[in-house]
């Protein structure tokens, strides 16, 4: 005799694969910034046109170009 084999099992469909995610949004279109050095102090600036304080911790410059970048 001749016996089917069994059936697939169904499930729900899941979350998508980690994979198939969208990659995080980069800089708004037209944004660039970077830090520039004047004496003992150094600012972020922006190709939008955008300048942060002037800072001594260039750290703290480099953190001011970042939330820049990350604000819509």
């Amino acid at each position: 005799m001749h016996e089917d084999p069994p059936a697939p099992v169904r499930t729900a469909p899941g979350p998508p694969p980690a994979s198939a995610s969208a990659p995080p949004p980069g800089p708004p279109p037209g944004h660039s910034a970077t830090t520039i050095v004047r004496g003992s102090f150094c600012l972020a600036r922006c190709t939008c046109g955008w300048s942060g304080p002037a800072r001594r911790s260039r750290d703290r410059a480099r953190t001011d170009a970042a939330e820049h970048l990350a604000t819509p």
